[in-house]
């Protein structure tokens, strides 16, 4: 199948950082992709280069199989919709959305009939006439992506598009944005740090780090199997403990062995072993693999967030919905495949 877009061996500096190190992704039609990582790590840069903001040092984009790299951004089939809006505050909504149909000259009936689908589409009907400035800053985000779509580009790019918003609207619009998606059957390429985000609305996570690639796949599987314990700790909370793999199936944690399900390390390797704190579960001190003493509880409202620290010193997290007071004695219990075992990280 030939993918809508591809990242050759792209390499990016500014000045002598350089912020792109030989990136390699492919983007297919009607993808939902989000490119995670914290501030600095590049994939706000990548956006900018599939856009045509940025060109890269060496290294070719490619749209369903055509070299991108002398096309200008307003000849490219996609549309950016950034932090900042970029809205015209002396034009009212409708004006707002329907200003690149006018650069484009299309006829006053064309531009009514898709201004008028996008205000149902971001459910902003009646809204036409309102002023930018007394809107809500979701309804100017719902204008912005609004005049990014009425062209109707084959690729959306959302460089960080909630970040201004506060929590309870930015999650009512990640479900909003991923129905909108949907719907009209586009590819969005999603830029964020928020994990949360990531994981809620795509179909597939790409985690970056100074700006390199370290682990892309569907959320569930970035979630449940890290590659490296920098994804693992990057995405949720987790427990990333040194280990030594036995054999096949066995890994050695504190001194205690402990049944799993990962194959194809050498006998008695140095291994990194993750537990989310949500697959720990918390037993009588002497039916538990491991022993500790609750140290903090605190009520996070759906669960308990409690730290376990063992005899060693090595500090548990749980989450569970049973509280364990401070101070109690406790025993640890994690169930083999709950236990995610990763090359030692360098």
């Amino acid at each position: 199948m030939e993918h809508l877009i591809q990242l050759t061996n792209i390499c990016k500096s500014f000045d002598d950082n350089q912020v792109l190190k030989d990136i390699n992704l492919y983007i297919d039609k009607n993808e939902f992709v989000t490119l995670l990582g914290p501030s600095g790590c590049g994939k706000s840069t990548i956006l900018r280069i599939i856009a045509g903001f940025e060109f890269p040092d060496s290294g070719d984009v490619l749209f369903e199989g055509r070299s991108m790299l002398a096309i200008p951004p307003y000849e490219r089939t996609v549309n950016t919709v950034f932090q900042k809006y970029a809205l015209f505050p002396h034009l009212n909504v409708e004006d707002n959305i329907a200003f690149g149909l006018k650069l484009k000259k299309m006829s006053s009936g064309e531009i009514s009939k898709r201004v008028s689908k996008m205000l149902e589409l971001v459910n902003l009907k009646g809204f036409e006439k309102r002023s930018i400035n007394a809107l809500s800053g979701g309804q100017q985000q719902r204008v912005a992506i609004a005049r990014a779509l009425v062209n109707e580009p084959s690729v959306l790019l959302l460089d960080e598009p909630l970040a201004a918003l506060d929590l309870k609207l930015r999650q009512s619009m990640q479900l909003e944005l991923k129905n909108m998606q949907k719907e009209l059957g586009i590819t969005f390429i999603y830029v964020t740090h928020d994990q949360e985000e990531a994981l809620t609305m795509s179909d597939t996570v790409v985690v970056m780090k100074d700006g390199t690639i370290q682990q892309i796949g569907k959320p569930t599987d970035i979630y449940n199997e890290p590659k490296n314990a920098y994804v693992a700790d990057f995405i949720g909370k987790s427990n990333i403990v040194s280990g030594i793999m036995k054999q096949d199936c066995l890994v050695n944690i504190e001194g205690v062995d402990f049944e799993c399900v990962d194959k194809g390390f050498a006998p008695d390797e140095n291994v990194d072993v993750v537990v989310r704190p949500e697959d720990i579960y918390l037993v009588e001190p002497d039916k538990g693999k491991i022993t500790g003493t609750v140290e903090s509880a605190i009520f996070k409202g759906v669960h308990y967030e409690m730290c376990v620290v063992a005899a060693d010193g090595q500090k548990w997290l749980v989450h569970d919905t049973t509280l364990f007071d401070t101070g109690s004695r406790v025993g640890i219990l994690v169930k083999p495949f709950d236990i995610h075992v990763m090359k030692k990280s360098v």
